[in-house]
C-alpha cells in the first residue's frame, strides 16, 4: 500500500531528512562519544540515553526515506462545490444535534486534536466529494455509524502551513 501524499508533503519530508542527516546525526554521535569517555558503560546513563536518541533518529531517517520512496504523489485540487483535500467543512451531526468543523488533509499531516483529519479516516473519506446539503452516513466500524449533513465548504489549498507528524 502506498501513502497518497502531495508534493508539499514530499518536500517537507526531504527537508526533515536532510536536517536529521546533516545536523542531528553529527550532534548525537558527538553526544555518544562524550558519554562514552565518562567511563564504565554499564552504569553510564548518559551513554545509554545518547544511544537511545541515536536509535530514534536513525529510525526516523529510515521512515522518511521509505515514505519518500513509496509515496504516490497526488494533486490537491477538487471540483468547485465539492469537498476535497485541504478544504474546511462544517457539518451537522444528527444524533448529537451539534455542528462541527474539520479540515481534511493527507495522513501525514493529520492532527485530530485540532480537528485536522486525514482523508483516509472514516469521517474524512465519507466527506470527500460531498456537496453542501448532502446527508452522509459515516461508518466508524461494523457496529457503529452515524449521519451528518454538510453545511458549508471552505475551499483550501496545500499552503505548507501544516507540519508533518513526527511519528
Amino acid at each position: 500500500m502506498f501513502d497518497e501524499l502531495t508534493q508539499v508533503d514530499i518536500d517537507k519530508m526531504k527537508e526533515e531528512l536532510e536536517y536529521r542527516i546533516t545536523v542531528v546525526r553529527p550532534e548525537i554521535l558527538e553526544d555518544v562519544k562524550l558519554a562514552r569517555s565518562h567511563g564504565d558503560l554499564s552504569e553510564n546513563a548518559e551513554y545509554h540515553a545518547a544511544k537511545r536518541e541515536r536509535g530514534k533518529n536513525e529510525s526516523r531517517i529510515r521512515y522518511l526515506r521509505n515514505m519518500i520512496k513509496t509515496a504516490k504523489v497526488i494533486e490537491a485540487k477538487s471540483e468547485e462545490g465539492k469537498v476535497g483535500l485541504f478544504d474546511t467543512v462544517t457539518y451537522y451531526i444528527e444524533e448529537d444535534d451539534a455542528e462541527e468543523q474539520v479540515r481534511i488533509v493527507t495522513s501525514l499531516r493529520r492532527d485530530p486534536f485540532v480537528n485536522i483529519i486525514s482523508k483516509e479516516s472514516p469521517l474524512g473519506s465519507a466527506l470527500m466529494g460531498a456537496k453542501v446539503g448532502d446527508r452522509i452516513k459515516v461508518t466508524v466500524n461494523e457496529t457503529y455509524s452515524y449521519y451528518i449533513v454538510v453545511r458549508k465548504i471552505e475551499k483550501g489549498e496545500d499552503d505548507a502551513s501544516l507540519e508533518i507528524r513526527k511519528f
